[in-house]
């Protein structure tokens, strides 16, 4: 509790400017919403508009979300604090992002070998996940909703290929998250560079390379202009969420009627946006192997390497109390939703592709 009493009266840092504290009329309301990416991202800021028009449609004029996109009132790794803060009414963005608050916040977008899209809304809305998101947020007065999901995200975009770990040693790297603390850890000089700035950076040869979410965004953001090798399995975000939260108290202010709109508008973006992913990854794919990409897979040898090194990575914050559950959660509904899954989903899928007629 005193965190969050610390957080609500801090001033906010390094944000440029300084924000008014939002005040709201009686009756129609408008929040404010800041968000982590350029305007037109295409998944990520789409999951963002998704969301926006669900709320405004359904409220039918008694809630407006305006949205901002990063750099228009705070940077795009400002949003957290602005919103605790208070400066900001609510976030979208990926909460890993923030690990400096909290390294359990990774668990609600993805970690190294963890869970796909489906499975992650098994956990988020069955198993757990989203009241551990509510206790974790609630310390930086902040009440939390997955909003959007891309999908299993490729290993990235490289300047030479990758045939051995030891091609990891010294690599540029841009990778957020516990992925980004793995790839580190087998030698890579690792970034955490925002998303409206990937492009300039490899352009540049500031990066030898970077990963952001998968064929249809990395092909908007124009990446096979300079890089033409492409892992398309990473190990890092198997099934990436999205996440809008809101200040706690702008939240506990609005309607029952309100609060439903909200979640129902986050749910909805959630699946919407992890099906735009998987409608869209195949063909954008195939236009940039015209493009002159070549197209890639890590050897084993390399996988192994990812998967020491990430448990390498999350174990060193389990002496953490809540991280240590948080953790625990995740990986128990992992093997609760697999143990169905490899006897369903992953036996029909291989026998469909060999027996279909």
């Amino acid at each position: 509790m005193e965190r969050r009493n610390f957080i609500k009266g801090a001033a906010l840092a390094g944000t440029g400017a300084a924000l008014a504290a939002p005040a709201y009329a009686q009756g129609k309301r408008t929040l404010t919403m800041v968000t982590s990416v350029p305007e037109g991202f295409a998944v990520f800021d789409d999951a963002a508009q998704n969301f926006v028009d669900r709320v405004n449609a359904m409220s039918d004029g008694q809630l407006t979300i305006d949205k901002k996109p990063a750099g228009e009132l705070v940077g795009a790794f400002e949003v957290f604090d602005a919103v605790s803060a208070g400066q900001a009414d609510l976030y979208h963005s990926a909460e890993y992002y923030f690990m400096g608050q909290h390294p359990g916040l990774a668990y609600f977008t993805s970690v190294p070998f963890g869970m796909t899209g489906p499975e992650t809304m098994s956990w988020y809305y069955h198993n757990g996940g989203h009241e551990l998101h509510d206790e974790l947020s609630s310390i930086f007065n902040l009440k939390p909703f997955l909003c959007g999901n891309t999908g299993h995200q490729p290993g990235g975009w490289f300047n030479k290929e990758i045939n051995s770990a030891a091609d990891l040693q010294g690599l540029k790297f841009r990778m957020p998250g516990f992925g980004g603390q793995a790839l580190g850890l087998t030698g890579a000089s690792v970034q955490n560079i925002p998303g409206g700035e990937i492009y300039q950076a490899l352009a540049s040869g500031a990066i030898d390379g970077a990963e952001w979410i998968g064929p249809f965004a990395d092909e908007r953001l124009g990446f096979q202009e300079i890089c033409k090798f492409y892992y398309t399995s990473g190990f890092h975000e198997p099934g990436s969420a999205l996440c809008a939260s809101f200040n706690l108290d702008v939240y506990e202010s609005l309607t029952a009627s309100q609060k439903a709109m909200v979640e129902t508008a986050a749910h909805a973006t959630h699946s919407w946006n992890l099906a735009q992913s998987n409608a869209n990854n195949a063909k954008a794919l195939d236009r940039l192997k015209a493009a002159g990409v070549k197209v890639l897979e890590f050897d084993d040898s390399i996988w192994e390497a990812f998967g020491k090194a990430a448990k390498e990575a999350q174990d060193g914050f389990m002496d953490d109390e809540l991280f240590a559950r948080i953790r625990n959660s995740y990986e128990d509904s992992i093997a609760s939703t697999y143990a169905w899954m490899s006897m369903s989903d992953a036996i029909f899928a291989d026998k469909r592709s060999k027996y279909k007629g």
